[in-house]
C-alpha cells in the first residue's frame, strides 16, 4: 500500500476540526496526523488486503 506524507505547517494550521471534515469529505481515502501536524494519505484497502485484516480480530474472537 502507497502513502502519501505531506507537511501543511508553513501554509496552514489545521485545527482538529478542519482534520475531521478534510476525513468526511474524502471518505474514500485514509488519513493519519502525527504529533508533528504532518498528514499521511492512505489508499483504501483493496479486496485481498481487507479479507487478511479482517480474518485477524475473527481469528481471535474464536
Amino acid at each position: 500500500m502507497d502513502a502519501l506524507t505531506i507537511s501543511l505547517e508553513s501554509v496552514i494550521d489545521l485545527t482538529d476540526e478542519q482534520f475531521f471534515q478534510l476525513c468526511r469529505k474524502n471518505s474514500d481515502l485514509r488519513f493519519e496526523r502525527n504529533a508533528q501536524g504532518d498528514i499521511t494519505v492512505m489508499a483504501p484497502e483493496g479486496g485481498e488486503t481487507g479479507m487478511r485484516s479482517a480474518s485477524i480480530p475473527t481469528d481471535l474472537g474464536i
